[in-house]
C-alpha cells in the first residue's frame, strides 16, 4: 500500500518498514506509516497546541506578528522536509521531529527554561528537550492504553539525540550536559528502549536539528527587525544576511521596507539550505554510509554547513546575541518574566493547594503535599498568558503584566 512512499528512500535514511517499534504495541494502520502517525499524534497533542501562546523571544502582548513556538515549529517543519526530499530521507520522520522538538519549552522563552532550572537546582534541573521526552512519554493523557504518545523509537531517538551523543563511551555525559549531569528523563528512555546515547542521530533528525537553526536565525531577524531592536541598515556587514540584502537592493532599489526584509530572509534561507546540502551530500560520500546504523556510527552530525558558512552563522548569532538577546528592552522583560515564574514555583511549593487537583501528586505522604516535578511540569506546561493570569490571580501585583 505504502509502495511509492519508499521509491526515493536513499539506503542511509530511516526506512520505516524496518522501525524499532513503540513501547507499546499497536495494530498497524492501514492508510499510515508509523512516522506519519507519531506526526499526527504530535499535531493532536495538548502541548503542540500550546506553543501557540508560548513566544521565542518576546512575551504574547508585544504584538500579534511576532513568532510563536507554534509558528517556529511548522517552519522548521518546513525546511526539514525540504531537505529531506532532496536527500532522500523519510520526510515523515523530519517533519515529526521538528514539530515535537519545542513540545518541552516553558512559557517566556529561555528565559523561563533558566528560571525553571535554578528553582530545581537541588531536584534534578530542568531542560526543555528532556521535558519534551516528559510530555511525550508520560504527561500527555490521551490515550486509553498509554500514558504518552507512544512514538516509534526512531521519533523518539531523534527528540533526544538530535543535537548528537549525549554520553562518552564510558559513559560521562557531553556537551551542555557536562556540567549539569544527564536528565533522568533521558537515561530512563535510552535504558527502557536501548536507545545508545554514545551515537549519534538519523539523517532525519540532524536535518530537523540543523533545520531549527536556519529557522531561528531568519525570524529572530524578522522580529528583531518589526520590534524596532535593530534597523535593516545594520544587516549590511553582517555575513550571509548582508549579502542577502545587497542582492535585493541591487535589483530592487526602491523596495518598501516590508518586502525588503521578506525578500532578504528568504534569500538567507536559500543560501543556507543550499550550503547545507552541498557540505551534506559531500559528508555523506566520503562516510560511505549505506544504512541509517552507519550514520549512526559515522562519529559525526553528517548533515552540516560547511566550515566558511559555519564561521558565518556563528557573526550572526553574535549579532543577534548583542543587538537582540541583550538589548534593554528584551532585558527587561525578560527579568519580569523570570520573576513571575519564580514566584509562582515558590507559591506553589509553599502551599501546593494552589494547584489543580489533577496536578497533585498521589505519593506525597502530606494532606494535599505534591511532588516538587509535578510543579515544574505544571509551570513549564503554562503558555505565556496562564501564567500571566495566574501570577495576577495570586499577587495582582504588577499592571505590567495584567
Amino acid at each position: 500500500m505504502f509502495k511509492s512512499h519508499f521509491l526515493n528512500i536513499a539506503p542511509y535514511a530511516c526506512d520505516v518498514r524496518s522501525s524499532r517499534g513503540r513501547a507499546f504495541d499497536e495494530a498497524e494502520s492501514h492508510s499510515r506509516t508509523a512516522f506519519q502517525r507519531d506526526r499526527d499524534r504530535i499535531v493532536h497533542a495538548t502541548a503542540f497546541r500550546r506553543l501557540k501562546h508560548k513566544t521565542q523571544v518576546f512575551v504574547y502582548h508585544e504584538g500579534d506578528h511576532y513568532r510563536t513556538r507554534l509558528t517556529h515549529s511548522l517552519e522548521v517543519a518546513q525546511i526539514a522536509r525540504s531537505i529531506a526530499r532532496v536527500l532522500g530521507l523519510d520526510e515523515d520522520l523530519a517533519e515529526a521531529v521538528s514539530l515535537a522538538h519545542d513540545l518541552g519549552h516553558t512559557p517566556f522563552g529561555h528565559a523561563g527554561e533558566t528560571t525553571l532550572n535554578d528553582c530545581m537546582a537541588k531536584h534534578g534541573g530542568f531542560d526543555h528537550n528532556a521535558q519534551t521526552v516528559r510530555i511525550v512519554t508520560k504527561l500527555e493523557r490521551r490515550y486509553a492504553d498509554f500514558d504518552g504518545l507512544n512514538l516509534s523509537w526512531e521519533t523518539l531517538e531523534g527528540l533526544v539525540k538530535h543535537n548528537g551523543p549525549l554520553i562518552t563511551g564510558e559513559g560521562a555525559p557531553v556537551t551542555r550536559y557536562e556540567k549539569s549531569g544527564l536528565p533522568i528523563a533521558f537515561a530512563e528512555l535510552s535504558e527502557a528502549l536501548d536507545i545508545n546515547l554514545t551515537q549519534h542521530a538519523s539523517l532525519e533528525a540532524q536535518a530537523a536539528a540543523l533545520s531549527d537553526d536556519i529557522a531561528y536565525n531568519a525570524h529572530d531577524i524578522d522580529d528583531g527587525l518589526r520590534a524596532g531592536l535593530f534597523d535593516i541598515i545594520d544587516l549590511a556587514d553582517v555575513p550571509v544576511v548582508g549579502k542577502a540584502l545587497n542582492e535585493v537592493l541591487g535589483k530592487y532599489r526602491d523596495l518598501e521596507r516590508s518586502r525588503l526584509v521578506h525578500e532578504t530572509v528568504r534569500r538567507l534561507i536559500d543560501a543556507m539550505v543550499s550550503d547545507l546540502l552541498t557540505q551534506t551530500i559531500e559528508n555523506i560520500k566520503k562516510s560511505g554510509a549505506a544504512s541509517s546504523n552507519d550514520v549512526r556510527s559515522a562519529g559525526k552530525n553528517l548533515i552540516a554547513f560547511s566550515p566558511e558558512m559555519e564561521r558565518q552563522n556563528a557573526t550572526l548569532k553574535k549579532f543577534l546575541r548583542e543587538r537582540m538577546y541583550h538589548h534593554e528592552k528584551v532585558v527587561a522583560m525578560t527579568q519580569r518574566a523570570q520573576r513571575i515564574l519564580r514566584e509562582l514555583f515558590e507559591t506553589y511549593m509553599a502551599n501546593p493547594d494552589h494547584l489543580p487537583d489533577s496536578w497533585r501528586s498521589h505519593n506525597t505522604t502530606k494532606p494535599g503535599g505534591s511532588n516538587v516535578r509535578d510543579i515544574c511540569d505544571f509551570i513549564a506546561g503554562m503558555t505565556d498568558r496562564f501564567a500571566l493570569d495566574e501570577h495576577h490571580r495570586l499577587f495582582d501585583l504588577d499592571p505590567m503584566f495584567r
